[in-house]
């Protein structure tokens, strides 16, 4: 896998923030195992599908329980993950919990 991160240096971005997977990752319960994984870490957030068949996750919380949210999705469905773009999100997460956007 590689990794697109848009931060300059070696420190991330505070969340929220936008991960955009590609690969094979729609049709392998790429989305359910993200919400799943949710489930063990105090994130809020969504992951949906787009068009183009990239995912599209936004996460928000503690900086440190975000990323380990989200090497535990790139662990869980390393073999599905061919690239990630990891950037500020463009507004606030507006939802309590995290959950699919169908």
């Amino acid at each position: 896998m590689t990794s697109n991160d848009s931060t300059e240096n070696s420190n991330h971005p505070d969340p929220p923030l936008k991960v955009i997977y590609s690969g094979r990752v729609q049709g392998v319960g790429f989305r359910w195992t993200c919400q799943q994984i949710s489930r063990r870490h105090d994130v809020r957030g969504t992951v949906r599908n787009l068009p183009d068949g990239t995912v599209e996750l936004f996460a928000d919380g503690d900086p440190k329980i975000v990323f380990d949210f989200l090497a535990e999705i790139e662990s869980e469905m390393s073999t599905n993950i061919q690239n990630r773009t990891i950037s500020p999100a463009p507004e606030t997460v507006s939802v309590e919990t995290f959950q699919i956007v169908r």
